[in-house]
């Protein structure tokens, strides 16, 4: 596996940096990764299954006022749990990936396991809501060091689940070639939001407001780089009413921007690919 060479970014249409609008649909899917047993708490499984009841649709409807198409990353798990919402989902037109299964760690997994996760994942997507996905985040956004060659071999577009660069830049993999969207820790709701008692989170939950400032200081600075900025968040969290009202608030301030592009990750991909000489 090799990446591809440094480019300088151009953007469509003369825009000067990209912004992505992605979702984790984890649901019950990554605490019974943490521990199965834990599907024996319902106060904390009613928890999680909030995003794909209630935050989903509310944030379906942020994103339709908006004007905004998002990526959602659905483990196989959370499809078959919920399949109306991920229905919901695609017939809104948005993009749906691949997030494992039950939401799997790959550290330190056997190929044929991370084979199997994959392939888990492919067909609950497909049976539930005739989807194939061109796009993939590893659970945890922790990868292996097969995981790009074994996407491009299944026929994946990209990834997004690595950290050193702030545009996406192609990979040559033995497979083929696949695109990688870097994702950032800063980016992402859990963090700001997450806390169940024993189980996540420091126990700081920070006012939507906050967040929200700090993710416009972060686009601003993609901005003047020339870069492509991936806000990743998960309905059980950022589905949650204020949560959401402030994420309207952010989208729209980034649409009046006027030269920041919001694309999906699949939009962006193909970009790349088409600006590169691997194709």
């Amino acid at each position: 596996m090799s990446v591809g060479d440094d480019m300088a970014m151009r953007w469509p249409d003369g825009r000067r940096a990209a912004v992505a609008v992605t979702f984790d649909l984890d649901a019950e899917s990554v605490m019974l990764a943490l521990d199965p047993s834990l599907a024996d708490r319902p106060s904390l499984m009613s928890h999680q299954r909030y995003g794909p009841t209630t935050g989903v649709p509310r944030l379906l409807r942020v994103l339709e006022e908006a004007d905004v198409r998002a990526t959602f990353f659905v483990p196989g798990d959370s499809a078959e749990r919920h399949p109306d919402t991920v229905r919901a989902i695609v017939g809104a037109g948005h993009e749906i990936g691949h997030h494992g299964h039950l939401h799997e760690s790959l550290v330190g997994v056997s190929e044929s396991d991370e084979r199997r996760f994959l392939e888990a994942g492919l067909d609950a997507l497909d049976r539930v809501a005739g989807v194939r996905p061109n796009g993939y985040r590893a659970p945890w956004w922790e990868t292996s060091p097969r995981t790009l060659d074994l996407l491009a071999e299944y026929g994946f577009a990209y990834d997004s689940s690595l950290f050193e660069r702030d545009v996406p830049y192609p990979v040559r993999t033995d497979a083929g070639p696949i695109v990688e969207i870097p994702v950032s820790w800063a980016l992402d709701d859990w963090e700001k939001y997450a806390f169940w008692p024993g189980v996540t989170g420091s126990g700081v939950i920070e006012p939507p407001a906050f967040v929200m400032e700090n993710w416009w200081e972060e686009v601003l600075a993609y901005e003047a780089e020339g870069a492509c900025c991936v806000l990743t968040m998960h309905p059980f969290l950022s589905g949650r009413p204020a949560r959401a009202r402030a994420l309207a608030r952010l989208l729209a301030r980034i649409k009046e921007r006027g030269g920041i592009w919001v694309a999906t990750l699949g939009e962006i991909a193909e970009h790349v690919k088409g600006v590169s000489d691997v194709g």
